[in-house]
């Protein structure tokens, strides 16, 4: 009894130790966290002020944590203008990171059919929080000319048609800003949400490149998870929303928010 009474204040001193040893490692992973957290869409560029601020600590500490997080490539700073922004490391992260997306696992197959069926690029992309990212493309390799869509870019929620898929079908309050108030800078917008929601589909036709895209809503449950498009020119996509490549696109969506769960057809051509 002696014996066990006279460890255990050891063993309580030694996870203490371990504990205390290992609290550095955590509190610099936490503060290089909160360095990377503090970039967003709408504040790409920070100074040393910012980021200094934002950690909670002194100036040198802020600068010693950016000093590494440039070594690792996760940082950029541009000497003209005395600004950080992330550092192309984090892209290959990114990519990483989406490719493990559950979405990505179940839509794969279904984009690669539907490749074959319509013979043209077949883009899926996901909801960030503040926009549409790209987190998939199945080109198609026979075509002359082959169009590819970059995975990680990240797409207007206004002018692209994957981005209408996600302003007709989001709650309105996930919208940035509110839909309404999106509604109201973009008027033209209303009625391109309303053919939407009354086709499931969403066509751009094209400005400049003579590239045209049509997008349809994916579905797990009732939520909108995802949209998944056809990328072509002008002259391969039609801009319309009977064609037989829109009809083969929203057959193959639909079949695959059934899979994800989505077994009211209302859902699919309506929002909630």
């Amino acid at each position: 009894m002696s014996l066990r009474t006279a460890r255990e204040p050891a063993q309580a001193d030694g996870e203490t130790a371990s504990a205390d040893s290992t609290a550095p490692t955590i509190q610099t992973v936490q503060r290089a966290a909160l360095i990377l957290g503090s970039f967003t869409v709408s504040k790409p560029w920070l100074s040393l002020n910012e980021l200094t601020a934002r950690l909670g600590a002194s100036k040198a500490t802020a600068h010693r944590y950016t000093k590494a997080l440039r070594a690792a490539n996760l940082l950029r700073y541009d000497e003209r203008t005395a600004l950080y922004s992330l550092g192309p490391q984090v892209l290959t992260l990114a990519a990483a990171a989406r490719a493990s997306l559950p979405i990505v696992a179940a839509a794969e197959p279904y984009m690669e059919r539907l490749v074959k069926e319509v013979g043209e690029t077949i883009v899926l992309s996901v909801w960030d929080g503040e926009t549409v990212t790209v987190v998939r493309c199945a080109d198609n390799t026979d075509h002359l000319i082959r169009i590819s869509v970059r995975t990680g870019a990240r797409l207007s929620l206004t002018a692209s048609a994957q981005g209408r898929i996600f302003c007709a079908y989001l709650p309105p309050d996930q919208v940035p800003g509110g839909l309404p108030r999106l509604l109201r800078k973009y008027p033209e917008l209303r009625s391109e949400i309303e053919a939407i929601r009354t086709h499931g589909l969403s066509v751009n036709s094209p400005a400049v490149n003579g590239v045209r895209t049509i997008a349809a809503p994916i579905f797990e449950g009732e939520t909108v998870v995802a949209a998944m498009a056809i990328v072509g020119t002008a002259v391969t996509v039609a801009d319309d929303t009977t064609s037989p490549i829109a009809v083969k696109l929203l057959e193959t969506t639909r079949e695959l928010s059934r899979r994800l769960g989505n077994f009211d057809p209302d859902t699919l051509v309506s929002a909630s």
